[in-house]
């Protein structure tokens, strides 16, 4: 029997990195306020999760200032949607198989 979750990305294993992809993926891009309020998750887990995303080379981080104030916007890297696309259609495999 063919091993049907070898194709399920570790890297998206938890809930938040799930859902900062998502959004990502269809969005060109989203600024951190914006990843935090869609999420509903604190400032320390929204980095930690990004910079791990980051680490794996699925997001690039953009950091700048309008104005005085910081803006730290995330992108989605070609490599890193290819993954999150293999990612969901293994989901998508895993759960139609009854």
């Amino acid at each position: 029997m063919k091993n049907i979750i070898q194709n399920i990305n570790k890297a998206f294993d938890h809930r938040i990195r799930l859902g900062i992809m998502s959004v990502l993926m269809v969005n060109e891009n989203a600024d951190f306020a914006t990843l935090k309020e869609l999420l509903g998750v604190t400032d320390g887990n929204l980095a930690s999760h990004a910079k791990a995303l980051e680490n794996e080379n699925y997001i690039m981080v953009e950091k700048q200032f309008i104005g005085r104030k910081p803006n730290t916007k995330y992108i989605a890297t070609k490599e890193g949607k290819k993954a999150f696309q293999e990612h969901i259609e293994a989901l998508e495999k895993l759960i139609s198989k009854n």
